[in-house]
């Protein structure tokens, strides 16, 4: 049996990059180049990140013929998801793109921009609120932006190859 021995471990802060796109033209596919470069890179802004995974509710299987419950994949399920942002004292662009009701697609990049890597996830969302967080500790002004995910995510979609002429 083949032993995996080696692995370049990192940390997604600083590598992997969050984008808003309004439009995909095929969602199993994942983002075109084209695509990638018309959204916004939200990366350098955001604080925290909760949810966009999916996950299965398991279906119980019990028979008469063991006292064992087994079970079965059911449905899939993407859990209520949301991104923390800074929140800027002038410029209110992220607000503005991302105010509540708008639809368009949060594009993971996990492993950062690299061209034929299958670490692309496009998830299909709708912004159902944002909301400011307020505090009175010593911490930096932040809101929070709740997405509900709209249809099935796109996982492991390949990255495509860079645009030529020096592209994202």
């Amino acid at each position: 049996m083949p032993e995996l021995t080696t692995q370049k471990r990192y940390m997604r802060r600083g590598v992997s990059k969050f984008l808003f796109l309004t439009a995909i033209a095929n969602l199993k596919a994942g983002a075109s180049r084209a695509e990638l470069t018309a959204g916004t890179d939200l990366s350098h802004r955001i604080s925290d990140v909760e949810g966009f995974a999916l996950e299965n509710s398991a279906i119980e299987t019990p028979d008469m013929g063991t006292d064992y419950t087994s079970s079965i994949p059911g449905e899939d399920k993407a859990e209520n998801s949301g991104l923390t942002f800074y929140e800027d004292r002038e410029d209110d662009s992220v607000e503005t793109l991302l105010s509540k009701g708008v639809e368009g697609y949060v594009v993971i990049l996990r492993k950062g921009d690299v061209p034929s890597s299958r670490s692309m996830d496009v998830f299909p969302v709708r912004v159902g609120a944002r909301s400011a967080s307020y505090t009175t500790a010593a911490e930096p002004a932040k809101f929070r932006v709740s997405f509900t995910v709209t249809s099935k995510p796109a996982l492991d979609a390949v990255i495509p190859a860079a645009a030529t002429g020096g592209g994202a």
